[in-house]
């Protein structure tokens, strides 16, 4: 088994705000628009680097996204920042008629998503914006797993036209991707080779995915790990070969199982290789207050709960 190495826990936000800052000197399209939270998106850099390029709308993300959308009418790129609940369900209309629709080259980039947003409660802990963004046509949507990789994927949209969506979160998690790793959008990163299950990740679930392969392996139950950082447009390419040696696969993700990445891979299988498949995911709930570790291991989003799920789906196959 490939071993990957935490390198220091990071929060992945703060990737995207290394991102931001690198593009700040790099491409001088590249804008920033913040609805009243520069501390929370990491913005303080470009901020204090670049003013004339930083934009701070204050609470209207409605009006952020409409002024953003213009802004690409004269060639700038604007990313635009706050918590990924008003990133999406706040906006959608805007987003959906102003960006979706009208084909603007916007970077909608959402922080404190899933449930790790934590003590803030169910009101902020969006579980269903994946799903919100994927289904509007045209939409790259990406959730990534570690800083290294938040910074990789701010840097290599701005060279992506189209609108897109940047799904990352608050707590610190362990960061174990290259940083040097080419950041390819639609394509997925095979972490671990194995031949009885596959398992496939997005965000923070990633990492519990590996912790997982290594806990089988002592089981003696040999796990592929695929990471999936670009839910929209998926990788089908790769889910087919590894589902087509393994003959089963859990998906794995800190989003509602309904609209998430499991059933994006569950039509791709239907339509290709029909398959056995277990989903770890939030049940259909909306979530709580608590810290991130107790409602991930509340809900089931944990290392232990995708050995469970990777015992039961071999047994379907």
């Amino acid at each position: 088994m490939k071993k990957y190495e935490n390198t220091g826990s990071k929060d992945t936000r703060s990737g995207f705000g290394a991102g931001m800052t690198e593009l700040g000197q790099t491409n001088e399209n590249v804008v920033a628009l913040c609805a009243d939270l520069i501390g929370s998106l990491k913005f303080d850099d470009f901020k204090k680097n670049h003013p004339e390029r930083f934009f701070q709308i204050g609470i209207a993300e409605a009006n952020m996204i409409g002024i953003a959308a213009g802004m690409t009418i004269g060639g700038k790129i604007p990313f635009t920042g706050t918590f990924a609940n008003f990133s999406t369900g706040r906006v959608y209309d805007q987003i959906r008629q102003s960006v979706a629709y009208s084909d603007k080259n916007v970077k909608i980039c959402a922080s404190h998503a899933g449930l790790t947003l934590g003590e803030d409660g169910a009101t902020h802990q969006i579980l269903e914006d994946i799903g919100l963004m994927k289904m509007l046509p045209g939409m790259t949507v990406i959730n990534t797993c570690d800083y290294n990789q938040t910074k990789a994927a701010t840097i290599a949209l701005a060279d992506h036209h189209g609108p897109a969506y940047l799904r990352f979160g608050r707590p610190v998690v362990p960061n174990f991707t290259p940083a040097d790793e080419p950041f390819i959008i639609g394509k997925a990163i095979l972490l671990n080779e194995g031949t009885d299950v596959t398992i496939i990740a997005t965000g923070h679930l990633v990492w519990e995915a590996l912790v997982a392969a290594e806990a089988l392996e002592a089981k003696g139950i040999s796990a592929e790990v695929i990471n999936i950082h670009t839910i929209k447009p998926l990788d089908e390419e790769a889910i087919l070969k590894s589902v087509a040696k393994t003959g089963c696969v859990v998906t794995a993700e800190e989003h509602n199982m309904l609209g998430g990445l499991g059933e994006s891979v569950a039509r791709t299988l239907s339509l290709n290789h029909p398959a056995p498949q277990e989903f770890v995911a939030v049940q259909d709930s909306f979530g709580e207050s608590g810290t991130p570790e107790q409602l991930m291991e509340k809900y089931g989003l944990n290392s232990a709960s995708i050995v469970a799920a990777c015992e039961k789906v071999m047994t379907r196959k």
